[in-house]
């Protein structure tokens, strides 16, 4: 698929100090089933591409497998969305957006719409209910069929529908009232993606690179893929090096400072910290059984982990991660090609991050 690059500006990459090796030595994490591996075993099991760990801003741990190096791009999935989310709520917070205004008033084509009739804090919540193309809701269906939006080589064959994410956008009609029901669908970040290009006059990746990936001293270009319109896929066709988001992680861990350079308010990165009334207070994981404890939140296109230390996560599938744990001074991004499929048992990524948090502290 074609792409189109976050450009990382003129400056010298940042400064990613080094602790001495051997931080994690003798570390034991939790696997499947509950048993106790070594670092090394998990990372095995976990079929991963990459992990760099920061604490306290400092590179504890940086590791690459799968003939990955650390100069290339790697494709975060839905950690995008969470990106998206931090340029939304700053342009929010400038006064650029109104939380509250019905998404059609920026995207009138999208008038009449699931998402157009919305709130623009809806799409930012996953709140919105609706049905493509008159189809029942399938969450997996309608994750195969935005792909074949996308790209042409994954359409089925005889397929004939929409060739771009504004048309597919088009067929989403509401099946409930927005705003009662938390449904993790990649058409809100689409719709909002939208909304922001409208107002901003900029395509989503020079609006990143002008906001955030110019200013936070990375290494290499990033990269979002595009559709036949040359839309980029928000939701989840970003790509860039482990080293990168970790930086990106260790803005917000900080409070969207980066030194002594305010590069995002300090206001966008605290909510993700804590649940403000009005949002969702728990959700289940996607993913999770529907008879598991709900021991998730979502705010603003971020997990909250609701656990003693604040942390919060941007997460995408087959593995991809960035998590922030406040408390425990901690950024960890990981990379992997996990096979999903019932068969084959999802490595809790989370407890592996809070032991390597509670290790580094101990």
């Amino acid at each position: 698929m074609p792409s189109r690059r976050v450009w990382r500006g003129r400056g010298g990459p940042g400064d990613l100090p080094a602790s001495p090796p051997g931080a994690l030595d003798g570390l034991g994490v939790t696997g499947s089933y509950g048993r106790t591996l070594t670092l090394d075993q998990l990372l095995a099991e976990a079929e991963t591409d990459a992990l760099l760990v920061l604490h306290r801003g400092r590179l504890v741990h940086e590791e690459y497998r799968h003939g990955y190096e650390a100069h290339v791009p790697h494709f975060n999935a839905s950690a995008a969305k969470s990106y998206l989310g931090l340029l939304a709520a700053t342009l929010a917070h400038e006064g650029h957006l109104d939380r509250g205004a019905r998404v059609a008033r920026y995207v009138p084509e999208l008038s009449g719409t699931a998402f157009g009739d919305a709130q623009v804090d809806h799409l930012m919540h996953m709140g919105t209910r609706m049905s493509y193309a008159g189809r029942p809701y399938d969450k997996a269906l309608e994750a195969q069929r935005y792909f074949a939006v996308l790209a042409p080589r994954l359409r089925p064959y005889g397929y004939s529908g929409p060739a771009t994410i504004r048309e597919h956008l088009a067929t989403a009609r509401a099946t409930g009232e927005p705003g009662t029901e938390f449904r993790y669908e990649n058409g809100n970040v689409e719709a909002l993606a939208e909304v922001l290009r409208r107002i901003t006059g900029l395509s989503t990746s020079a609006l990143m690179s002008e906001m955030i990936w110019s200013r936070i001293g990375a290494e290499e270009d990033a990269y979002y893929l595009v559709d036949a319109d040359g839309a980029e896929a928000a939701c989840g066709g970003f790509s860039a090096t482990a080293r990168d988001v970790a930086r990106l992680g260790e803005l917000v861990r900080c409070g969207g400072a980066v030194g002594d350079r305010q590069v995002l308010p300090e206001a966008v990165t605290a909510p993700a910290r804590s649940v403000p009334d009005g949002c969702p207070r728990r959700v289940r994981f996607p993913a999770a059984p529907a008879d598991s404890p709900a021991t998730l939140s979502y705010h603003d296109l971020w997990w909250i982990l609701n656990d003693p230390y604040g942390s919060f996560m941007a997460s995408g599938i087959h593995g991809q991660r960035l998590f922030v744990s406040p408390a425990l001074d901690l950024v960890v991004v990981h990379y992997a090609s996990q096979v999903v499929s019932p068969a084959v048992p999802q490595v809790p990524l989370v407890q592996a991050f809070l032991s390597i948090g509670a290790h580094l502290n101990a």
